[in-house]
């Protein structure tokens, strides 16, 4: 499988993509609504998203259940990162290897790109990052790759310093770039700038619905591929939760792009 093919499956061309993030487990401790790794699988995989960002244990496990179901993707998280609650001093590793996702059958892996750590981290992480770049391209697959001043809160200068790595990743080679939502103005510049594709991330449950969805509208106005929504729906109560991803839904297919 090409490239290409793999880049239209994660990030299809007739809507905008609706992944939902549920490798939590890689890095957290037992979280509500994870508490059974598989469930949100069978629970949400028939609400109208395109696809899953899922752990090595989570893809094995659900081998059948997705071959059923071949119109979802599977992007396969393959670092790991503690401690998330230390804001200086983490330590990143990854977990399995491009061509061990290959052989799993995903259509993309994600890996985060960390940058609140010490500039000996920083070029260790950087050269990381360019070894799995250069897998992901001899084995054709792509590479989502996500900048972030991790554990930190949403302040403007955790907004502008995750820009900046943004751009970073971009050198690195990255094919896609998940970022936090950086506001509506920001999502534009980056995506008319580097054009690489951006997916954006919904981050931890907060606020009411309808706040959500605005910033999937505003996210997709900017020119974003794809949207992260995970606790922002399965941490609701259930009918809420299939009400706000039935409403992101109709937003998504509302695009199309010329690819």
């Amino acid at each position: 499988m090409s490239m290409e093919y793999r880049l239209r499956r994660t990030l299809p061309s007739d809507r905008v993509a609706i992944i939902m993030p549920v490798d939590h487990g890689l890095i957290f401790d037992r979280i509500e609504g994870l508490e059974t790794p598989s469930a949100p699988f069978p629970a949400w995989a028939d609400n109208d998203v395109t696809g899953f960002m899922m752990t090595p244990g989570q893809v094995k496990q659900t081998e059948k259940f997705f071959a059923a179901r071949p119109h979802l993707t599977r992007v396969l998280t393959i670092d790991t990162y503690y401690d998330y609650r230390v804001l200086e001093g983490g330590s990143h590793g990854l977990i399995t290897t491009v061509e061990e996702a290959v052989r799993m059958g995903v259509d993309a892996v994600k890996m985060l790109f960390p940058w609140n750590m010490s500039n000996v981290e920083r070029v260790a992480m950087c050269t990381r990052v360019g070894q799995v770049v250069a897998a992901c391209d001899r084995w054709d697959i792509p590479l989502v790759l996500e900048p972030v001043i991790i554990g930190a809160p949403r302040s403007e200068e955790v907004i502008v310093a995750e820009e900046k790595v943004a751009r970073i990743a971009y050198d690195l080679g990255a094919h896609i770039i998940k970022i936090a939502f950086p506001g509506e103005e920001r999502t534009k510049r980056l995506a008319e700038e580097l054009k690489v594709p951006l997916v954006i991330a919904g981050g931890p449950l907060s606020g009411e619905p309808s706040e959500t969805v605005d910033a999937v509208a505003q996210t997709i106005r900017s020119g974003a591929r794809g949207v992260i929504v995970g606790r922002n729906i399965w941490q609701r109560e259930r009918k809420a939760g299939e009400k706000t991803l039935a409403e992101i839904a109709k937003l998504t297919r509302s695009v199309r792009f010329d690819d």
